[in-house]
């Protein structure tokens, strides 16, 4: 993988393309840059930064809850893996592996354990290549 959008979009392609997420990016897991991204799943800085420290420390999220593109998530899970929100029909899912953040949006319609499975198998992928 490389740190390029070019280079990584086939991942969040790969995620929409099972019709279960529609929208995914990765950022590096220091969140200072976005590596991916397909149908337009870019956060602001402050999204992301609130995103990665809740890794580390998800008083935060668990308070105020979970935002992305301007949308409050209710937090559902947290920990030094894996960041789950859920808004009313729709829901996101965040993996940090070695080097990113994978995220995935999925919309009504769809069960969170669908999303879920499919985001944490990429995301343990990444992780088994270095990623």
């Amino acid at each position: 993988m490389n740190n390029t959008v070019e280079g990584n979009i086939a991942y969040t392609d790969n995620l929409v393309a099972t019709g279960k997420i529609d929208k995914a990016a990765i950022y590096s897991n220091q969140g200072d840059s976005l590596w991916a991204a397909t149908n337009g799943l870019q956060l602001a800085t402050a999204e992301v930064n609130e995103l990665i420290g809740g890794f580390t420390n998800p008083s935060g999220l668990q308070s105020n809850g979970l935002h992305l593109q301007g949308v409050k998530f209710f937090l559902i899970k947290a920990d030094d893996r894996s960041i789950y929100g859920k808004h009313a029909e729709e829901g996101v899912i965040a993996v940090k592996t070695k080097q990113t953040v994978l995220i995935g949006h999925y919309p009504a319609g769809v069960q969170a354990g669908e999303a879920t499975i499919i985001v944490e198998k990429l995301a343990d992928y990444l992780i088994s290549v270095g990623y």
